[in-house]
């Protein structure tokens, strides 16, 4: 008796372990994985009906059936219906409106999933994801017009533009230009009025905006901004490079920069690298900073004048080609104003603004950019002494800095910039007390007027 009690319970305890290794095996395997199909697609949404709506279904173990119906109040109609291998892990669905008479015309419809994978968790069933998403019908446009813009954009300036921009599910505004930027706008004065700053670089040909308004629905609605352009020719200075010049003078910026082991260039590599790779990068960091808009509900602006007695030494906009041997071998624009007085001379803001840059920056040197609010920016380069940090706020007759020869430069100097949402324009005009009246007050004033008249 005692052998065959021994005997059940070896059976008995064989069974518990062959059970809980099974157990463990369903438990752990992926063959019986519990994670239900998860669904790709926004909570709510806004349909034009005439662009697809795209879904996604994904399942660790892979897809075994999809249902999807678009239903009313009343009705549903099925859109898919389809099985699987369950080798798919992914599912892509691009969903168009059914062409049937069977809904009626209404502005709300509900877009049914239901999709089953192919593990043999839930009795062999599978893992089973249902889910319903309401559809909000608009294909309506924005409607957009022009409230005010400048008359008159000069090749490397800037100008204004206030416009409306109306529709119930609006989604994003902006300006377009023919040259690939965007410029954002942001609210001004009532809801549905915006306001931007454009501008027209000194390196692009020919210039265009629109207006762009689109929903959520992705309707789109554009608005050609009339602009007078004025062509300007801007100075071409040839520039020979002597061995001299190259071996006593850039040897030690080279070592400053010190990118990329640009010690083991010749001379003539190391200027090159630094006025091209090294330009491009601080130019990049200045319009990282700088595509930033903040709003400003009291934008005011008044002439810059940011050095004392300091007269310009080189001016915005000037082309110049680097020449070894007569044979070209670099180019680039200078994108500011250079100002010279004395050695270290005080740097005075003439605008209160945030700052929002204060380091080294490649060939600018040490360098300071102040926000003014609207995406408009100024910039200080070149400084020898930095008497601010990042997120300051100062204000009008604050030192900022001292001139200097810091970056890539051959002598003290102020480099004085203004950047409009991250393009670098013509500090004359924004040193001219007459272009900021006739070309942004005024416009502003009577933008106000406008909308305040409004019903």
């Amino acid at each position: 008796m005692k052998k065959k009690a021994s005997k059940n319970r070896s059976i008995i305890l064989a069974l518990i372990l062959i059970i809980i290794v099974a157990m463990a095996f369903v438990y752990n395997s992926t063959v019986f994985e519990r994670n239900t199909p998860e669904i790709v697609l926004e909570e709510q949404i806004y349909w034009n009906l005439k662009n697809p709506i795209q879904a996604q279904i994904k399942d660790d173990s892979g897809i075994k059936r999809v249902l999807i119906q678009i239903g009313d109040s009343e009705n549903n109609i099925t859109l898919v219906n389809n099985k699987y291998s369950g080798n798919d892990k992914e599912v892509d669905f691009n969903i168009t409106f059914p062409k049937t008479g069977f809904f009626s015309k209404k502005n709300q419809y509900y877009l049914t999933f239901e999709a089953v994978d192919k593990s043999l968790w839930n009795f062999f069933m599978g893992n089973k994801a249902q889910k319903t998403y309401s559809i909000v019908v608009d294909t309506k446009q924005p409607n957009v017009y022009t409230v005010a813009n400048s008359y008159k954009v000069t090749k490397g300036g800037s100008g204004v533009v206030i416009f409306r921009a109306d529709d119930e599910n609006l989604k994003d505004v902006y300006v377009q230009t023919n040259y690939g930027k965007q410029f954002k706008a942001v609210p001004f004065n009532k809801k549905g009025y915006y306001i931007t700053f454009v501008a027209w670089p000194v390196n692009q040909k020919n210039f265009s905006a629109e207006i762009v308004a689109v929903d959520l629905a992705g309707n789109i609605a554009k608005s050609r901004i009339k602009y007078f352009l004025q062509d300007k020719n801007y100075r071409i200075s040839k520039i020979p490079l002597s061995d001299n010049f190259l071996n006593n003078s850039v040897y030690p910026l080279a070592e400053e920069f010190d990118y990329e082991n640009t010690m083991e260039l010749s001379a003539l590599e190391r200027f090159v690298f630094i006025n091209e790779k090294i330009r491009n990068q601080s130019i990049s960091a200045i319009q990282e900073v700088t595509t930033v808009v903040n709003y400003d509900k009291q934008f005011k602006i008044k002439p810059f004048f940011p050095l004392k007695n300091g007269a310009v030494v080189a001016g915005y906009g000037d082309f110049r080609v680097y020449e070894y041997n007569k044979d070209k071998v670099s180019q680039s624009y200078h994108l500011g104003l250079d100002m010279a007085s004395t050695a270290e001379a005080e740097i005075v803001l003439s605008n209160s603004g945030t700052v929002a840059f204060a380091a080294q920056n490649g060939i600018y040197g040490n360098m300071v950019l102040i926000d003014h609010g609207l995406g408009i920016y100024s910039l200080y380069a070149h400084c020898s002494e930095l008497s601010v940090n990042k997120g300051d706020e100062i204000v009008n007759g604050q030192v900022i800095g001292r001139t200097g020869k810091t970056g890539f430069v051959f002598g003290d100097h102020l480099h004085f910039g203004i950047v409009v949402q991250g393009i670098e324009v013509r500090p004359e005009e924004w040193l001219d007390e007459k272009w900021l009246k006739e070309n942004i007050f005024d416009l502003v004033d009577n933008a106000n007027k406008i909308i305040n008249n409004a019903r």
